[in-house]
């Protein structure tokens, strides 16, 4: 039973791999959607240590065109149509991508100021790093978007970091392409919850 708006855009999150870039929001209503989600979600310890990079229009496209470049080198030539067939029509057909990476610098501080959970920091990070995910993912689901998650890294780390100039400390973690959707996601099969949720009274 649906409750509230927010168990209804929790539902309604699904991968939509059929995207186009006609859509309504502004950039600057995107940026907004990314930045309250960056500032809100939470991190261990508050480390904070989610970064974002929202590339749109032709920005976003030359990211999806660096992926293909990259992957021609190392797909055989028969398979690789069928690689550039989903890249084109259900990421690069889109509006935009969102880089989500973690600041490694970040958790290494806090690795040193609290030795004793050293070893625990990155995967924490990664984490906050999913939660942001799922955040914005949400969002822009219940702004009408079609949206799925890519991971890409680290194959196109490099050649993305020497485009845009970004961080050496921040690690790539997944790639957000975002758009217009154009197709419904499908059924999807779920197992029993009363398998994979247990409560003790």
């Amino acid at each position: 039973m649906i409750e509230n708006k927010l168990w209804s855009a929790i539902e309604n999150r699904r991968s939509i791999y059929s995207i186009d870039d006609k859509i309504e929001l502004s950039n600057k209503e995107i940026k907004d959607l990314v930045d309250f989600a960056v500032k809100y979600v939470p991190s261990a310890f508050n480390n904070q240590s989610t970064r974002t990079v929202l590339l749109l229009g032709d920005e976003h496209k030359k990211l999806w065109d660096i992926t293909k470049g990259i992957l021609k080198e190392i797909v055989p030539a028969d398979a690789f149509k069928n690689t550039e067939a989903k890249i084109d029509n259900s990421f690069r057909s889109g509006y935009g991508t969102i880089l989500f990476y973690a600041d490694d610098a970040a958790t290494k501080n806090l690795m040193e100021q609290f030795p004793t959970y050293a070893e625990k920091f990155p995967g924490w990070a990664d984490q906050s790093s999913a939660m942001h995910q799922f955040a914005i993912w949400t969002m822009l689901t219940d702004k009408g978007l079609g949206v799925n998650l890519q991971h890409y890294n680290p194959l196109i780390d490099e050649s993305v970091r020497k485009e845009w100039g970004i961080d050496e400390n921040w690690r790539l973690i997944a790639q957000m392409p975002f758009g217009r959707p154009t197709g419904d996601a499908g059924a999807k099969e779920f197992k029993p919850v009363s398998e994979r949720s247990i409560v003790f009274e």
